[in-house]
């Protein structure tokens, strides 16, 4: 099989011939049909998280079952399903107390390599996962069955870009009806938090984002309002929308310092800021306590600051419910993405992605079920 493997950080990948070993205990052998590129792919590969090569990057991702070890039970052969890097063990502290996007269990594939080169040398699985492949072998939680009629190439961004802004709102923020919600940042994540912020009767929605190009788009997800970050008018124009309180809750959904410190501007006293967005590992900012903790310093406090991993999604609960709401027409997937690509052309779906023209380019193997 085909993998398009990285062997030197920030080069073009390598679109080579790969082993694949069979599946262990609880572990599931998919044949991918598409993977979307995400920003956290594209920071694995040019090496801001340190990890080792050589790798196979691709997480966002839907195929069909083809094989399954000894041990599974929530899935079969000839099932179409979403892959996440999402693993959970249902067992660990975090599991049984309900947020299972952080759990603590021990999986063989965090050790142990399935991918080798056609020289037997192990390649590693770019964050538990290396779906920019045709086939992968990960851990039984990462799937979740889903209808046949769900275009794939839409379905494989359930796996990480929508289940990460949607849940941001949802499961993370638990924005309430008719608050005020900014969002910084209407990329793939952020324009996905918009829809979260829709689906949780919030009011208004104001997007903020450098290009007019994402603010249109996310008015057509359902933002209120857009304004450009470049104007140095963004927090007053916050203020007139939000009573001059500033709003009730603002996402953070870029890996940004800066737009974190705007975020904490545009946030009322008392509000909430959730940060969604992976910054560099060094990031840093100044961040004034005192005025987060008294209400007597001013509009920056009191304030609370949540950090939101993945949406804090629970993936055997969450995915079905977003499957049956884009199904209805309440969710845009097809929408999100701009382009499909072969795994030949890879390295030029990435560079677009890298220079902002793209919400979601798709990388497609075997053509469309």
């Amino acid at each position: 099989m085909k993998a398009a493997v990285c062997y030197e950080f920030g080069r073009p990948l390598i679109v080579e011939e790969v082993e694949l070993d069979p599946p262990q205990w609880g572990e599931v052998r998919v044949r991918m049909v598409a993977t979307s590129i995400c920003h956290s792919d594209i920071h694995l590969l040019r090496g801001d998280w340190g990890r080792a090569v050589p790798v196979v990057a691709g997480h966002e991702a839907a195929g069909v079952v083809e094989e399954v070890g000894a041990g599974v039970n929530l899935v079969q052969p000839g099932n179409h399903v979403v892959v996440s890097l999402l693993r959970s063990c249902g067992r660990c502290y975090f599991c049984t107390t309900g947020s299972p996007h952080i759990c603590e269990g021990e999986y063989a594939l965090a050790t142990e390599h399935r991918l080798r080169t056609r020289g037997g040398d192990p390649i590693h699985q770019g964050l538990y996962t290396g779906a920019f492949a045709e086939q992968i072998v990960v851990d039984q939680s990462q799937l979740v069955p889903i209808p046949k009629e769900v275009p794939l190439d839409s379905a494989a961004l359930l796996g990480c870009g929508v289940i990460t802004g949607f849940g941001a709102v949802v499961n993370t923020a638990k924005v309430p009806p008719h608050s005020s919600v900014v969002i910084i940042g209407v990329g793939g994540v952020g324009l996905n938090a918009v829809q979260g912020a829709v689906r949780a009767g919030a009011h208004p929605i104001i997007a903020v984002d450098l290009l007019d190009s994402k603010l249109e788009v996310a008015r057509a997800f359902g933002a209120t309002h857009a304004l450009n970050a470049a104007g140095s008018t963004v927090a007053e124009a916050v203020r007139d929308l939000t009573s001059g309180r500033g709003a009730d809750y603002v996402l953070v959904t870029v890996g940004s310092a800066a737009a974190f410190e705007q975020g904490l501007e545009l946030t009322r006293r008392d509000g909430t800021l959730v940060l969604v967005g992976i910054p560099p590992i060094n990031a840093s900012v100044d961040l004034p306590v005192a005025s987060l903790v008294l209400g007597t310093l001013g509009s920056r406090g009191p304030k609370r600051i949540l950090g939101s991993s993945m949406g804090s999604t629970r993936l055997s609960a969450d995915v079905p419910r977003l499957v049956d709401l884009y199904l209805q027409g309440g969710l845009k997937l097809d929408e999100l993405i701009t382009s499909r690509y072969p795994l030949a052309e890879i390295n030029e779906a990435i560079e677009v992605v890298e220079q902002g023209e793209a919400l979601r380019n798709v990388i497609t193997f075997h053509g469309h079920e």
